[in-house]
């Protein structure tokens, strides 16, 4: 094949995925029809309520949950720190010193929120991963304390694509609450990365909090949920009305709520489907790094992964001009979180040993419209500027 000039290619889904036309036409709909406050008892307002409840049973469904039991936000690091923040919060005069358990491979969003807490002296534990990037569930075992009231573990990994044992750490959870006869510790997870590829229900899954976000799932920004569990306690961490059963303060978005669901409801329809085709694009793509450059790192498990991340490492050159040269050719990439740009990737560092090396590290993550003729010109791209900087 001869390299050559095309059309923009977006491999960088893990990051924000393009709304879909559908999707948009719902929220169009809903911005001309349902543009009312629900809390109004007028005709308009109660159109708009019962909008919102058709939306929030629908959710509700794909999920497995109740309607009460799913909480509109404004995103996904909105779902995580309600989750984190709300069970803490509640616990702080009930339970001495309460104690929490994550990883240290979370995303941005659970790790900014337990460092908070640390400040607040709350007692955190991050757990380290294996090389993988999996949990390490006998030291899982090990950590748990008969005070700790919340283990947050992430479905899967924004960055490398890790796929965590959720139903195995929620069998621990439980065997703990049995051993100490409590309530707690709550189990939350942060399913946003998961949400495309892998099983939701949430009673399979373990699960007493969940948080989703729309703009990873062809659904448009500024809307996600938390899944809370019925009778799981937990304070606001916004205030002013009692929108979303007390737990989040302020007008629903009648509009990008009804976006939302339509997305998640397209995602559960091409689910399988999907899942098949851009399994064969990973282990494609990934059999042709593996065979033609010899010293990169493929991060991660490549079993136990979602099928649209393939995060690679590269010694001696510099994230940030990998991620400028690929994007002169066309190609939209990332080096992890797109919300720490510029910084270390805390994932590839937990994962990787040590080295004085330069290590540039890029994130190709697939979507729906990437097909195979897209990622052979992102192969030889890359083969491309390695050449150049005399890499290979």
């Amino acid at each position: 094949m001869n390299l050559r000039k095309k059309k923009r290619i977006y491999l960088d889904h893990a990051a924000s995925t393009p709304c879909d036309k559908y999707v948009l036409l719902e929220i169009k709909k809903c911005h001309k029809k349902y543009f009312a406050n629900p809390k109004a008892i007028h005709r308009e307002g109660t159109s708009a309520r019962n909008i919102l409840a058709e939306k929030r049973k629908k959710i509700a469904g794909i999920l497995g949950a109740q309607e009460e039991e799913i909480i509109f936000t404004g995103s996904g690091t909105e779902s995580d720190n309600l989750a984190i923040k709300g069970v803490v919060n509640y616990y702080r005069k009930l339970v001495n010193n309460p104690h929490v358990i994550t990883i240290n491979i979370e995303h941005p969003a659970v790790l900014e929120s337990c460092r908070i807490l640390i400040e607040e002296k709350i007692d955190i534990t991050f757990l380290p991963v294996e090389k993988n990037g999996i949990i390490n569930l006998k030291l899982l075992k090990e950590s748990l304390k008969e005070n700790t009231v919340l283990i947050s573990v992430m479905y899967a990994n924004n960055e490398i694509g890790t796929i965590q044992p959720i139903q195995e750490i929620s069998k621990i959870i439980r065997q703990h609450r049995e051993k100490y006869n409590k309530e707690t510790p709550f189990f939350h997870t942060d399913a946003v990365q998961a949400t495309n590829y892998l099983l939701l229900k949430v009673a399979k899954l373990g699960v007493d909090l969940m948080s989703l976000n729309s703009s990873k799932i062809y659904g448009p920004k500024g809307v996600g949920i938390l899944y809370k569990k019925r009778g799981v306690p937990l304070n606001p961490i916004i205030f002013g009305g009692n929108q979303e059963y007390g737990f989040r303060a302020g007008t629903e978005n009648i509009a990008l709520i009804s976006g939302f669901s339509k997305a998640l409801e397209m995602v559960e329809k091409v689910k399988e489907k999907e899942l098949e085709r851009i399994t064969k694009l990973h282990h494609y793509f990934i059999n042709k790094i593996s065979s033609d450059f010899s010293t990169i790192i493929i991060n991660g498990d490549q079993i136990k992964t979602l099928p649209n991340i393939v995060n690679i490492s590269i010694p001696n050159i510099e994230s940030e001009l990998l991620i400028i040269e690929l994007d002169a050719r066309g190609i939209a990439v990332s080096a992890g979180a797109a919300c720490k740009t510029g910084s270390e990737s805390h994932v590839i560092k937990a994962i990787q040993s040590a080295d004085s090396r330069i290590m540039g590290n890029i994130r190709f993550s697939f979507g729906r419209t990437t097909r195979r003729s897209d990622l052979n010109y992102a192969f030889l791209s890359l083969k491309k500027i390695l050449q150049k900087y005399k890499i290979l």
